[in-house]
């Protein structure tokens, strides 16, 4: 591996085949996934151990991220990032296209997966790239809930009279924080943050059947655990866009996102913040500049800018909007 200078760094996405996958993500995004029939989620930047992100830029071309973060450490990540997340990327970007109902599942808290030795809990968001007209996704009950009226009506297989669902539309942005049950519907693409974690407890598949002719596996007894049947007041996360400003979108102890809306060009000091940072543009492109060069940034494409580069330079081409997100303390 080299030992240059550090710089901001681009990846090779990772195509993911799904039975509720679509075409959205070559069509609409502008990502070629191959020979695949259909592809639910690109991975943009992936820490999971066997299936690491690659660099496709400047001198560290052919890395993968994990071993960038060994070399560099708090350089790469930030000092308190690396101290709570050591070697592995502590977060995992995807866009995933709902072509059909995702799964409905719920995903473990960092409490509940250290005591089942499985790494990392799972708290993620949803920023909605694409929706078609009247399109839905689930998150959380519509009533109030608890143990044992959540075990009745899997046993009853009548999950779906308490489920809450909600329009989606483009710009719209759901948490989903590790707990809530939760499932995409068909017609809608959505760029996803989450934290660096591939476990998902399935709870119902909408009777479903694959290629084989056979059911997915549901992970009932692993869910019991999980749920959290605490009601919340809006499954929707509000805000306003503003042209030209930083706008704060969801601040968890997971990470930080903030949506931009820019024409025309917006400088940015990370001097005060100890982590990388990543910019994701969900429409549009633009030019990021630092002191040692530049490098253009696109639709279906994210950008981590090192800990250690201080000031950057975002110029949008006609106008972009992205999401800037970091790990605060």
């Amino acid at each position: 591996m080299s030992t240059n200078v550090l710089y901001p760094l681009k990846f090779k996405p990772i195509f993911k085949d799904k039975i509720w996958g679509g075409r959205k993500i070559k069509d609409i995004i502008g990502l070629d996934y191959g020979k695949l029939p259909n592809c639910g989620e690109a991975w943009l930047l992936s820490g999971i151990w066997d299936e690491q992100s690659v660099v496709t830029n400047g001198d560290f071309e052919g890395d993968e991220i994990n071993d960038l973060v060994e070399t560099f450490m708090g350089d790469l990540v930030g000092e308190d990032v690396f101290d709570r997340y050591g070697e592995q990327f502590p977060l995992l970007i995807k866009i995933i296209d709902a072509n059909d109902w995702l799964s409905v599942q719920v995903h473990p808290d960092d409490e509940l997966a250290e005591k089942r030795d499985i790494g990392y809990g799972k708290t993620e968001m949803w920023y909605v790239m694409q929706a078609d007209p009247e399109a839905e996704l689930v998150s959380g009950f519509n009533c109030e809930m608890n143990r044992m009226k959540y075990i009745r009506v899997l046993k009853d297989n009548d999950i779906q009279s308490v489920l809450n669902h909600e329009t989606a539309e483009k710009g719209d942005v759901f948490y989903i924080p590790a707990g809530r049950v939760h499932a995409l519907g068909p017609g809608i693409v959505v760029a996803e943050i989450q934290q660096t974690s591939d476990t998902t407890y399935r709870i119902y598949d909408w009777d479903r059947i694959d290629v084989a002719g056979m059911r997915r596996e549901l992970h009932i007894p692993q869910s019991l655990d999980a749920v959290d049947f605490d009601p919340v007041e809006n499954y929707k996360t509000p805000y306003t866009p503003v042209l030209n400003k930083t706008v704060p979108v969801v601040d968890s102890p997971y990470f930080t996102t903030n949506v931009l809306t820019l024409k025309g060009a917006m400088a940015k000091d990370y001097s005060e913040l100890d982590s990388f940072v990543l910019l994701f543009p969900v429409e549009g492109k633009f030019l990021l500049e630092w002191e040692n060069g530049s490098i253009f940034v696109t639709t279906g494409e994210v950008v981590l800018i090192p800990n250690v580069i201080d000031k950057v330079n975002i110029k949008a081409q006609d106008e972009c909007k992205l999401l800037e997100i970091y790990v605060n303390k």
